[in-house]
Parts: structure tokens; C-alpha cells; sequence
């Protein structure tokens, strides 16, 4: 058997090109295979498809190629829950553009790494100038904002943590503050950089309350960290911002804002004002392989001032040598706590280039009025109950009469019949049917099917 080609080089592009073609042959057959949301059976059936399919996963000889393409990727998309259907509705899981996973084609190709000058160049400043610029809409009247690119909402938060934690050194420890519906990773990162653990405040209606915030700060010796919300994962609920931010401001505590979720609405001139009171914080969480519509992963941490990420600075001998920066080189790697990593900023810049602020505000826009049509859809059925209106694009509803029991099984009934992907979210004391809409395709009458499953309880194949 020859040896396989490389991607990169001069003939590089060439020899990839039957072996994109192979990969979207298929995917295209993966998915009619599929034929819906997810694939049939559960479990079991998916692990015996698999099992078939791989048999010996390190065999002795191998089968070439094309095979490998075809039976592999086959499997995957036949195996898949994919978002970019109509009825897989569960996460904050994106569909992602196709302009942008081909710009992601060009990265995997390349093979830079972002930590140091000479292993990617080009795409070192490529980052540097779309993380500034992406952090001047959160901190539009700053004069140098800037922003770290991260692997998600939970690498993000964990960051602010860690960054509120290096301020406060020589000092007392830090004190996180959050309500209940924060995100599992602030705990885990308190957890983890050694903080107290953080004070958790009730949210029964479902946000944070700002006079929770001021009792918890009136009564900590300490300094404070408190966390709010634009988008939670449960509701898509934002955190009202100006007055937690006024209340932390009172107390000289510091504000970090998770919008993994909602951040990407400061896009939309029509749906920014949900993020009142963002420029009010120290850093702030976004993720745009939520609502960004960007293969994973595709988050960022923005500051107010690059100032602010010095204490991530780090010297390696071989990766950024002192005599090396004075010379000129650019030193990457306070650019993140990874080393080697990918140049996730050029699928970003490539969308960004190609639909322009307009065109992503057209995307936001549309999941937004699904959602909107969704709850009016629910709220007239005599057979469902609806949560509430939704604010970014979540759905939370059940059917009317049903326990919480019953609620978990429906849920796990249609994915299991491979029709419906919903998700699942506890609300108000009880257990909700969550469509987290993020397909901007979305037509009425899918909406419409969508409900008809949860009434039915799901279709056969």
C-alpha cells in the first residue's frame, strides 16, 4: 500500500481533494440513512452499529483511503444527532455554517499552532486583530478591549476566575458569588483555582436578584466575585445587569458576566438591549458555537483592557525566549493556559468577513422570532403548558397534566424513536420539555411537527 499523502505543502490541496469529495459522499449518505434527528434505537442499537461497522479498530493492514472515509464518516453521520435538522432541539448545540466548517477545513490542513510566532504567523495576527475587535462590542467605549479564544463557556469561566483570583493577590481570598441557575463551571472552577466555596443565592423567579446580591456582599469580609448570567442554559433567563452591576459596584466587588449564550445578541441592534450593564463587568464569557453558528469550539473571554491578561503571561525557553520578544517577535503564549492549539479564530473571521455584523444579526434575529412563534404555538395548544415567554431563543413547555415522570420518559421516547431531540430543564419546582432553537431554517411547519411528536408521543420511522 503506498504511503498516505499529506494535506499541507505545495500538492497538498490537491491530494485532499477526492478525499473531500469521499467525506461528503458520505455525509450526504449518513444522513438519508438517517433519515431524521437522531438515529433509531437508543443506546444499544447505535454501540452494535458501531461495533459492526469499526470491527478491529487498530487493525494489522489497512483498507485504504477511501474506505476508511466512506465507512467511517458514514457511520458518524448516520450515527448523529444533528442540529442542523429541524427537530434536534435540545443543547446549545449549533448547526454551523457551512463557510464556516470550510474555513475550518483550511486550519486542519495547516496545522498551525497559536503558541508561538514562528509555528503561525499569519494566524497569530489574525486572532490578535478579530479577538480586539470582537471585544470592542462588549466594550464599545473602551479604548483597547481585548479577548482570549477558548474552548468554551467553561475554559472562559474559568479563566475569570483565575483572573479575579491573580487581582486579588496579597490580598483576601476571593469570594465567588452566583445565583442557582449559574453554570455548572463556575463551581467547578471555584473547585478547582482553590476559592472558597462560591455563595450560591436562590433565583425562584429564576434570575438573580439584585437585593439578594447586596445582602450576600453586606454580610462577606472578603473580596467578591459576583457571577451573573446572559442566557442560561436551562431558560436562556439574563441576569438584570445595571442593578447587579450597581451592587456590586457599591460594595467594590468585581462583576463577571457568563453570556456564552446570550452574547452574540450584540449583533442584533433589535435584540443588544438584553445585555444592558455587560460593559460593566471585568470580563465577559462568550461562546459563538452557541449562538455563532460556528463549529466547536469557538469561545472567548473579552476584558476591558489587555492589561487585564497579564498575569497569564509565561516564559518557555524554546516557545518565546526574552532576546526573541525584544527582537520583535510576538509572544503567544499568554494567549491561553493550552500550549498547543489550534487557530479556532479563522472560521470566526472567515463568517464574519463573509455575512458582516448585518448578516449575523439576521441569524440572532430569526432564532429569536422562532422561539417567540414557538411559545405562542404552545400557549394556544389546549394539550401543552408553557413555562413562560422566552427571552433569547429557549423554549421550556410539557404536556398539560403530566407528572415529571411522565415528562422525562415522553423526552426520552421520541429520541429513542429518532424523530425528536429535546432537551430537558427543572423550572419552577417541576420538569419542562426544553427546544433550544437554534436553526435559523426553521420553517412554521416544523414548529408545528415538533409539537405534534410531544402530543403523540413521537412517530414511528
Amino acid at each position: 500500500m503506498p504511503m498516505p499523502a499529506l494535506a499541507g505543502g505545495r500538492h497538498g490541496a490537491e491530494e485532499l481533494r477526492p478525499l473531500v469529495d469521499a467525506v461528503l459522499t458520505a455525509l450526504g449518505e449518513g444522513a438519508r440513512k438517517r433519515g431524521g434527528a437522531a438515529p433509531a434505537g437508543g443506546p444499544g442499537a447505535v454501540a452494535a452499529a458501531v461495533a459492526e461497522a469499526v470491527g478491529d479498530a487498530v487493525p494489522r493492514d489497512g483498507r485504504g483511503e477511501r474506505e476508511a472515509l466512506h465507512t467511517l464518516v458514514r457511520l458518524l453521520a448516520e450515527g448523529a444527532t444533528d442540529p442542523a435538522e429541524p427537530y434536534c432541539a435540545a443543547h446549545l448545540h449549533c448547526p454551523p455554517l457551512a463557510v464556516a466548517v470550510a474555513a475550518d477545513l483550511a486550519v486542519s490542513a495547516l496545522n498551525p499552532s497559536l503558541d508561538s510566532w514562528d509555528q503561525a504567523p499569519a494566524a497569530g495576527e489574525l486572532e490578535t486583530r478579530v479577538t480586539r475587535a470582537l471585544a470592542g462590542l462588549v466594550f464599545p467605549d473602551l479604548p483597547a478591549p481585548d479577548a482570549l479564544v477558548t474552548t468554551g463557556g467553561t475554559e472562559s469561566n474559568q479563566l475569570a476566575l483565575l483572573l479575579a483570583r491573580e487581582r486579588a493577590s496579597g490580598g483576601p481570598r476571593v469570594q465567588v458569588v452566583c445565583g442557582a441557575g449559574t453554570h455548572h463551571s463556575v463551581q467547578r472552577a471555584a473547585w478547582l483555582l482553590g476559592l472558597p466555596r462560591p455563595v450560591v443565592l436562590d433565583t425562584p423567579a429564576g434570575v438573580l436578584d439584585p437585593a439578594a446580591v447586596d445582602t450576600a456582599l453586606d454580610e462577606l469580609p472578603v473580596r467578591a466575585l459576583v457571577v451573573a448570567t446572559a442566557g442560561s442554559t436551562d431558560t436562556g433567563a439574563i441576569d438584570p445587569l445595571p442593578q447587579i452591576a450597581a451592587a456590586a459596584a457599591r460594595h467594590r466587588a468585581e462583576l463577571h458576566v457568563d453570556a456564552a449564550y446570550g452574547g452574540p445578541l450584540l449583533f442584533s441592534e433589535r435584540e443588544a438591549g438584553k445585555l444592558d450593564g455587560l460593559q460593566s463587568a471585568v470580563s465577559v464569557t462568550l461562546d459563538l458555537h452557541k449562538l455563532g453558528w460556528q463549529p466547536v469550539a469557538a469561545g472567548l473571554l473579552a476584558v476591558p483592557d489587555s492589561a487585564a491578561l497579564r498575569p497569564l503571561g509565561h516564559r518557555a525557553e524554546y516557545l518565546n525566549a526574552a532576546d526573541d520578544t525584544e527582537a520583535g517577535l510576538p509572544d503567544l503564549l499568554g494567549r491561553s493556559l493550552r500550549t498547543t492549539r489550534r487557530p479556532d479564530i479563522l472560521k470566526v473571521a472567515v463568517t464574519l468577513r463573509a455575512v458582516g455584523r448585518e448578516g449575523m444579526a439576521a441569524l440572532v434575529d430569526a432564532v429569536c422570532d422562532h422561539a417567540v412563534a414557538l411559545a405562542a404555538k404552545v400557549d394556544r395548544h389546549p394539550g401543552l403548558e408553557l413555562y413562560g415567554q422566552p427571552t433569547i431563543s429557549t423554549v421550556l413547555f410539557r404536556p398539560r397534566g403530566a407528572d415529571d415522570e411522565q415528562v422525562a420518559e415522553l423526552r426520552r421516547r421520541l429520541l429513542y424513536d429518532g424523530r425528536a431531540v429535546l432537551g430537558r430543564a427543572r423550572a419552577g419546582g417541576r420538569l419542562w420539555l426544553k427546544a433550544t432553537l437554534l436553526n435559523p431554517y426553521l420553517r412554521p411547519e416544523d414548529l408545528d411537527a415538533l409539537l405534534q411528536f410531544t402530543t403523540e408521543g413521537g412517530n414511528d420511522r
